[in-house]
C-alpha cells in the first residue's frame, strides 16, 4: 500500500515537472517566434509588391525612386541621373507622398 502511494505521488510530480517546460515553450512560441515569422512574411510580401515609381527607403536610410525591377534587384534613382542597384532585401519601407500643410498654406498665400 505504501509503495502504491509512493508511485502515485511520484507520477504526479513528474507530470508537473514536464508541464512547466512545455508551458514555457508554448509561451515562447506565441510571444516570440510566431510574431517574428509574421513580420518576415509581411516584409517579403512588401518587397514583392514593389512597383516602378515607388518612393522607398533602404535599410541604410537612402531615399530614392524605383526605376527598374528584376526578380532579385531594384534600381533606385537617388538624384537626377544617379542610379544605384540594390537587392530587394535591402528595401526597408515605402515612403508615401506626405505633404506638409504649413508649406501648402505658405505657398498659396
Amino acid at each position: 500500500m505504501f509503495l502504491t502511494l509512493l508511485l502515485q505521488a511520484s507520477g504526479g510530480k513528474e507530470f508537473t515537472q514536464l508541464l512547466f517546460p512545455v508551458a514555457i515553450a508554448v509561451v515562447v512560441y506565441f510571444f516570440m517566434i510566431r510574431p517574428q515569422q509574421k513580420r518576415a512574411a509581411d516584409a517579403k510580401a512588401f518587397r514583392q509588391s514593389l512597383t516602378k515609381g515607388s518612393r522607398i527607403v533602404t535599410i541604410g536610410g537612402l531615399h530614392g525612386l524605383v526605376v527598374d525591377l528584376t526578380e532579385d534587384t531594384v534600381v533606385v534613382e537617388v538624384d537626377r541621373g544617379t542610379k544605384l542597384r540594390f537587392d530587394r532585401s535591402a528595401i526597408a519601407r515605402e515612403v508615401g507622398n506626405k505633404t506638409n500643410s504649413s508649406t501648402e498654406n505658405v505657398a498659396t498665400t
